[in-house]
């Protein structure tokens, strides 16, 4: 079967700019265009007739189809893949949405998480879309551990960071824990912990606790591994995914399957049911990805498309990301430039803290 690409390069040039006009169409108005409005607006001069010959050879070829016996046409997913991949033309951000990303910076006494809240909450108003910001790992280095019991069956543990910053979790310890096993599982940890962040020390605490058996006892030994055991479950990755604009999704459709399905999105992406699908995005390299509806697993049921591009640090290395969902009919040309905008800007504002 022949590719996308193969098949624009043996279009004529009549046939590309009707299916070039075809798909601009329905990207504004997310109506079927019809042979009517084409003729008024190609540059070569034909009839209805010979335009509606295009368009049925274009939907012979699966790029366009025809919703209604009488309607015109849309563009199928593979006809949508195939413009945004060769003839999507992308502008520049306009000036005034990039004073509105631009206005998130705040103050400098913002932590991480306030300002990607910021960002997000923007980045939805501007594209009218939902948002999505993939908050950085915290990767500082760890300079204190510590179990608090709180009560019979609940403790708390605290991680303070060579950045200021702390976490702290409630948790569920096992059954016998004494003052006296929650300050040796401490200060095992603490001799671990230093200079090393948390998922380095993660990395280590197997081998460290089969090596240095018989410096800790049974009791303490199950409150490291319970402990250290908050940080490596989903809870971690889900709270790092900032999801802004559910109901700018939800409002710009009238047909109620398609809400449900736009539901069904929205509870995944709450549930992180698939949060590891969406960490992947990340790590194909710098640059905006477009998916459109089933081309990502996360998106299939609800049939959005995802305008997404991760950022970086000062070292080049991708720490997170930022995208906008959306229906499949996106303003791909307006979206792109400011995901990517909004994508290096947090990768500025995120390295320029951590040099803090």
């Amino acid at each position: 079967m022949s590719t996308p690409k193969a098949i624009l390069s043996d279009m004529n040039d009549r046939t590309r700019e009707v299916f070039r006009r075809v798909v601009e169409g329905y990207l504004t108005s997310g109506e079927p265009v019809g042979s009517r409005t084409l003729t008024r607006s190609l540059s070569e001069k034909v009839s209805a007739a010979t335009v509606r010959n295009v368009m049925q050879d274009l939907e012979y070829l699966g790029l366009l189809d025809s919703p209604h016996v009488s309607a015109g046409r849309i563009p199928t997913q593979m006809g949508l893949r195939m413009f945004v991949d060769s003839l999507l033309e992308v502008g520049t951000v306009a000036h005034e949405d990039q004073e509105r990303i631009d206005a998130t910076l705040g103050t400098n006494d913002q932590d991480v998480a306030s300002l990607l809240d910021e960002v997000g909450a923007a980045l939805s108003v501007i594209t009218r879309g939902a948002s999505v910001v993939l908050a950085p790992k915290r990767e500082a280095a760890i300079r204190h551990i510590e179990f608090v019991s709180l009560a019979a069956d609940r403790a708390l543990v605290v991680l303070v960071f060579a950045d200021g910053q702390v976490e702290n979790r409630v948790f569920v310890p096992p059954p016998g824990q004494t003052p006296s096993s929650m300050r040796e599982a401490a200060n095992f940890l603490n001799a671990l912990a230093e200079g090393r962040t948390l998922s380095e020390l993660r990395a280590n605490m197997a081998r460290e606790i089969a090596r240095r058996r018989q410096e800790i006892d049974s009791l303490a030994r199950d409150l490291v591994e319970s402990g250290l055991a908050l940080w490596e479950n989903a809870g971690e990755a889900s709270e790092r995914l900032i999801v802004r604009g559910r109901s700018n999704l939800i409002d710009s459709v009238s047909d109620q399957t398609e809400i449900e399905r736009i539901r069904v999105l929205f509870d995944d992406l709450e549930r992180k049911r698939d949060i590891a699908e969406f960490l992947n995005l990340t790590e194909a390299g710098e640059g905006v990805r477009i998916f459109i509806g089933s081309e990502n697993k996360l998106f299939s049921l609800s049939g959005s498309s995802l305008v997404v591009s991760p950022y970086m640090n000062a070292d080049r290395k991708i720490i997170g990301a930022v995208g906008v969902i959306g229906p499949t009919r996106l303003n791909y040309g307006r979206i792109v430039p400011i995901v990517d905008y909004t994508a290096q800007l947090v990768g500025r504002l995120v390295s320029d803290r951590g040099k803090g």
